[in-house]
């Protein structure tokens, strides 16, 4: 915990002091209270004037839905990526090149520059296939991100890149592997994330000692679902038959139809507090090896290990095949499962299989750093998360990259406009010049 300019930080060091933390954040409309057992705590949720499932900040009309906020409604307002180095990603591998074999891991710091890009002008580059250069995840291009990338050369020669020129890339090292880059192989990401004009500070700071004890919901960020949710609208028309000739496009519509499913089962558990209550018949995920168990009962020793952030409760990816819940989970699943019945048949027909994901993302080496209206924040995440689950929780951002991609799409247009126009002109022309040799 930092302090800068004379602003003091408050710490949190005991539990009744995290109480009271809970507690104050729930001016939005939702109460939230801790109830402390032995080391066991669990927040519950009721909704007040305003609804529990608030409008995650700055959407755009789209066919999602809108989905629930674990400790209501932020108070606090601010500017999320102002600028590209308010949002860094740091990519963390669970391995170091060993310094041989066919594959050229090159390790890059890219600012403004997406995954898909850089991959193209390696490929490029070293003049191989798209196909043969690789990298572990994607990440965002309003941002600095580090990351590796993978370039099957085989053969010992070395390359010192110093004239590989890729507009905002910077190769920070290059080593050989024996093995593939392969979408997956991360621990996670270290992030450092920028607010600018932050309001009611305190209340934001407040959340971020209950974000970081307690965890957010382990949502699928808003980026999955395309721009105004159009993955959605993509994936309903695949299950209505129509053809998408580009594999990675396919994907994406049915992991956007599998997200959101996974979404709405977590947003109802919210709603009806469970959020953090196992019930009868949920699968639970072990923190370290990842393996699910089936909770056919609910005993005090598996409330404590999920309170102590050992398992976790877990909600279905969908597919082929039956729940691996039973009992009341199952019966909970199925319920909002048929509210979304184009997807749940649709997604089975085209190979996917029933796979469980945690319901609750927990947060490591959490710190935050205030400078009068500025708020930084440094967190680790595993493979998978998304950053922007967590600050939906804390505070009602705005998006400085979505009026970027607004006055990118009115340039355009007014382009395209500019050229219609002059098309039209030049139709114009040439229809009265050919009436005039006519007449």
């Amino acid at each position: 915990m930092k302090t800068e300019n004379n602003k003091p930080v408050t710490k949190i060091d005991n539990q009744s002091e995290l109480i009271t933390a809970v507690e104050s954040v729930t001016e939005a409309g939702v109460q939230a209270q801790a109830k402390v057992k032995a080391h066991e705590v669990q927040i519950e949720t009721q909704t007040d004037a305003q609804p529990a499932e608030a409008k995650a900040p700055e959407q755009s009309q789209s066919p999602l839905p809108e989905f629930s906020y674990l400790y209501g409604k932020p108070k606090s307002t601010g500017l999320l990526r102002s600028e590209k180095s308010d949002f860094k990603v740091f990519e963390q591998i669970p391995f170091q090149p060993c310094g041989e074999g066919e594959h050229l891991f090159i390790h890059i710091r890219k600012t403004g520059a997406n995954t898909a890009f850089v991959a193209k002008q390696l490929a490029q580059y070293f003049s191989v296939k798209e196909s043969l250069v690789s990298y572990a995840g994607l990440k965002d291009r309003f941002a600095v991100t580090e990351q590796w990338f993978g370039v099957h050369v085989p053969g010992k020669q070395t390359y010192d890149l110093s004239d590989l020129n890729i507009e905002g890339v910077e190769v920070l090292t290059a080593k050989r592997h024996n093995k593939k880059l392969r979408i997956g192989s991360l621990d996670g990401n270290r992030f450092e994330i920028t607010l600018r004009d932050v309001t009611d500070i305190d209340e934001l700071v407040r959340r971020w000692h209950v974000v970081s004890n307690f965890g957010v919901p382990n949502y699928f960020g808003e980026q999955r679902f395309g721009i105004n949710g159009g993955n959605i609208e993509k994936a309903l028309g695949l299950f209505s038959g129509r053809k998408v000739q580009d594999k990675k496009k396919r994907g994406m519509y049915l992991s956007a139809a599998r997200s959101l499913i996974f979404n709405q089962i977590i947003s109802a558990r919210i709603e009806q507090q469970n959020f953090d209550n196992i019930l009868n018949g949920d699968v639970l995920m072990l923190a370290g090896t990842q393996s699910v168990f089936l909770a056919d009962t609910v005993d005090e020793s598996l409330t404590k290990r999920f309170t102590e952030h050992d398992l976790d409760i877990t909600a279905p990816m969908w597919g082929a095949g039956e729940l691996m819940t039973t009992t009341d989970a199952r019966e909970f699943e199925q319920s909002i499962a048929s509210e979304l019945q184009a997807f749940c048949e649709g997604l089975p027909r085209f190979g996917l299989k029933q796979e469980r994901r945690r319901t609750r993302l927990v947060i490591k080496d959490a710190d935050i750093k205030v400078d009068n209206d500025i708020v930084t924040l440094s967190f680790f995440l595993p493979a998978g998360a998304y950053a922007t689950t967590i600050m939906r929780e804390l505070i009602a951002y705005k998006d400085m990259t979505e009026r970027v991609d607004v006055d990118a799409n009115r340039r355009m247009n007014a382009e395209s406009n500019v050229k219609k126009s002059l098309t039209n002109h030049s139709t114009s022309n040439s229809t009265n010049n050919s009436s005039n040799f006519k007449g």
